[in-house]
């Protein structure tokens, strides 16, 4: 490729912001510079007294890895795509020609931060960021689960008997450390039945199509006035949803109301809202061997039009960001599942910034 003049690269890079480069409005929404402090503390990084080859510059890994979320991107391909795209470049703030991260540099970046748990005061400190913008929590909370697929494991009969005791790969293959390596202990099958209720000519149910899934289970809770997420925990596929509520449900919103499916109604759920002071809109069961009353499915009607907000979510996730598991482990993947819950925030909080900014344009007054 010739290049035209000098000036040639600035010209492609203005051109590229006078289209609309969507990095750009997410550069001037995020304060990533305020993160800066509790990535270098998380990360141990030192004032390089010892020598050796300086680290990448934490913020920039970091918007690096809200990349690697919104495109569900392996480590090997981020690496190809940092090189090949300018406008990344620009966003991450490296020199064309100059270093660049490989995949084993984004991986043990990624890891360090899951594991030390400076990913959770990160993303901890963006929604102290968010509620300075107005962002609150308010309206109350919606609470729903989804699953989340990885990598299907084989296993011999023993093998699987061993995982299901609780035993961790390295006790499974103490010989093969390679395998072990690549085993993940903590995904497990379960079977995701779905789909409207069909009935017969006679009025009985038809069978519903149950598919088997492995992977683990992501859990959500979103506020309704905005649709961020506010809370967010992982566990194995088969882990029950309704176990999950008090983990998910926080007292920070302006509103007392806690949307869910029929999943979570459960006498010990209620007992732990009423003792928190939060009023329940979880959807009621069908009573046993009897239809359900209409009075019922009339609420349950109304609590679903507020509730299908939390399936949007979910869907933005999985359509948009290839929602799947790359890691091992349920730290990692609890890790994965955060960074792209908090890549669908950058991406919301934009869009909310370029609205504002077009309705004061025009003179009107933020809704």
């Amino acid at each position: 490729m010739e290049q035209q003049s000098l000036s040639g690269l600035s010209e492609y890079l203005e051109r590229i912001s006078k289209v609309g480069d969507p990095l750009e409005v997410l550069e001037a929404t995020v304060d990533f510079e305020y993160f800066r402090g509790w990535l270098v503390e998380g990360l141990g990084y030192g004032a390089g007294a010892k020598g050796g080859r300086p680290p990448f510059d934490p913020v920039s890994m970091f918007k690096a890895l809200i990349l690697q979320a919104q495109h569900n991107l392996s480590d090997a391909r981020m690496e190809f795509m940092i090189r090949d795209r300018l406008s990344w470049m620009r966003f991450l703030k490296f020199d064309l020609g100059g270093p660049t991260p490989d995949e084993n540099t984004i991986r043990l970046f990624r890891n360090k931060l899951t594991e030390t748990g400076t990913l959770r005061r990160v993303m901890k400190a963006f929604e102290w960021q968010l509620q300075k913008k107005g962002y609150i929590p308010m309206s109350g909370q919606i609470v729903d689960a989804s699953l989340v697929p990885a990598p299907k494991q084989r296993n011999t009969d023993a093998e699987k008997d061993a995982i299901k005791a609780g035993k961790s790969a390295d006790e499974i293959w103490p010989d093969e450390p390679n395998k072990a390596a690549q085993k993940d202990t903590d995904a497990c099958w379960t079977l995701k039945v779905g789909g409207k209720i069909r009935f017969d000519g006679q009025g009985k149910p038809l069978p519903q199509i149950a598919l088997p899934v492995f992977g683990y289970k992501s859990h959500i809770a979103i506020d309704r006035r905005f649709g961020f997420i506010r809370q967010c925990a992982v566990t194995s596929a088969s882990h029950a949803d309704g176990r999950m509520l008090p983990h998910v449900v926080s007292a920070d919103n302006t509103s007392s109301e806690v949307w869910a499916d029929s999943a979570y109604r459960s006498q010990k759920n209620e007992k732990w809202l009423a003792s928190k002071m939060l009023v329940s809109r979880i959807h009621r069961r069908k009573p046993a061997g009897k239809p359900m009353p209409q009075n019922i499915a009339r609420a349950n009607a109304a609590k679903s039009s507020i509730r299908a907000a939390v399936e949007h979510v979910f869907a933005h996730q999985k359509n948009r960001f290839g929602l799947f598991i790359r890691t091992i482990g349920i730290a990692r993947a609890e890790g994965s599942c955060l960074m792209l819950s908090k890549s669908r925030q950058w991406r919301l909080g934009a869009g909310y910034q370029c609205d504002s900014n077009r309705q004061n344009e025009l003179g009107k007054a933020p809704q």
